[in-house]
């Protein structure tokens, strides 16, 4: 059986996502769509809308036949070491290929890119270096680089968001050495950070989260831009939590760590640099909820993203330290669920596995996997409290779902 590896985050799954996943096995031909799909906290640093078990249900419902969780050390971070990690994970799936969305939708201007960049790459990093030292954020201070470097034509956009996950996937491929074979499909209509819902029936999940947010939970207009399948997922977890989750939710957690930590134990967390903690310990008082807090704090040099992804780690008490001592390669499968095609797949090829496949958290330890616990904890939090206890159990309870596809 052939399978075509996905990285997502489904936050939550909608009708693009659908089509992607249809593309992927289309331009494959593989039986099977493995997802290797984010945890509790994304990677622009944000909380996940709904817990992970319910978007993978979401993405077996929709097409994916099994979904394994990207670590959080991973799915936190910047692109270049979030995609590395999920490639990883894939290959070691057994994927034959990865099947990403890009703004480009064309494999050759990605090599063209990285042949580009390798070629040039004392000077476009000292470009970047030179950027950055004049205030210029990590994100733009590349893109002003590669600039530098006078590209032709047949070189892609490094300033759009896919563009960027679809070079740093194929750049892993080739730094890891990986036979898998990237796919690439061009995304429709809604722009990544498209923050209104279209006229069509496929909108970015970035506008989906707006109109649940605005319209305090109510899910009616959504029925036209996610599956029939999501659709009823949302409205039955809003039923039973009563509630999506947003940093909002987080922001009196974040403000009690702040407050209660000192410059020189908020300098040790992951991500914290150049003295921000100064910044965000002057700043934390004066603000009364997180998006206050996010405006006052943001610069030309920290773009929004890299502020949340920071704000996570401090909120998970997650240290420079803890992040030093893993490894930069998967050292686990944490499988979230399957389909009967998935279970067939995996009956097949785990004799095969060079990583250990976790279907419950009591067969595996290792320092990777209890950053994910204190995650999957933290994240609970975020609920009201007659809901807590069940968010915090769910980990520990939870084993792989499994789900069987009806015959056409």
């Amino acid at each position: 059986m052939k399978a075509v590896g996905v990285v997502v985050e489904y936050n939550p799954f909608h009708n693009g996502h659908f089509y992607h996943v249809e593309q992927s096995k289309i331009l494959s031909g593989a039986d099977v769509v493995i997802a290797v799909m984010s945890g509790p906290f994304l990677q622009r640093g944000e909380p996940a809308l709904l817990s992970k078990w319910q978007r993978a249900k979401m993405a077996l419902l929709g097409g994916v036949d099994i979904v394994f969780e990207l670590p959080y050390a991973f799915a936190t971070q910047k692109a270049e070491i979030f995609a590395r990690g999920a490639i990883d994970i894939l290959a070691a799936s057994g994927c034959d290929y990865v099947c990403f969305g890009s703004e480009s939708g064309h494999l050759e201007d990605f090599y063209s890119t990285l042949n580009f960049i390798n070629t040039h790459q004392e000077t476009f990093d000292h470009h970047i270096k030179k950027n950055m030292d004049e205030g210029m954020s990590y994100p733009r201070a590349t893109s002003s680089a590669f600039q530098e470097l006078r590209p032709s034509s047949q070189m892609m956009d490094l300033s759009k968001p896919n563009n960027i996950l679809g070079f740093q996937y194929i750049r892993a491929i080739e730094e890891l050495n990986l036979s898998l074979t990237p796919l690439t499909v061009a995304r429709k209509n809604a722009d990544y950070h498209d923050q209104e819902l279209s006229s069509t029936h496929i909108a970015s999940a970035t506008s989906i989260r707006k109109s649940i947010f605005t319209n305090n939970g109510r899910l009616d207009e959504l029925s036209s831009y996610v599956p029939n399948t999501t659709y009823t997922e949302l409205v039955d977890y809003n039923r039973q939590f009563g509630q999506f989750l947003q940093w909002e939710n987080f922001w009196p957690l974040l403000q009690y760590r702040l407050l209660t930590t000192d410059q020189n134990d908020l300098a040790k967390i992951y991500e914290v640099e150049e003295g921000i903690e100064n910044r965000i310990l002057q700043l934390v008082e004066k603000a009364s909820s997180f998006s206050e807090f996010m405006t006052l704090l943001k610069t030309k040099r920290y773009t929004w993203t890299r502020l949340q992804r920071l704000c996570v780690h401090i909120l998970t008490n997650t240290s420079k330290e803890q992040i030093r001592d893993l490894s930069d390669r998967a050292s686990y499968l944490r499988l979230l669920g399957m389909t009967d095609l998935g279970r067939q797949y995996l009956n097949k090829w785990k004799k095969h596995s060079s990583l250990p496949i976790v279907s419950r958290l009591a067969s595996y330890k290792g320092k990777e996997i209890e950053l994910d616990i204190k995650a999957a904890k933290t994240y609970a939090l975020g609920f009201e409290k007659a809901y807590r206890h069940i968010a915090l159990s769910l980990d520990y309870k939870s084993a792989p779902m499994f789900i069987t596809k009806k015959e056409e």
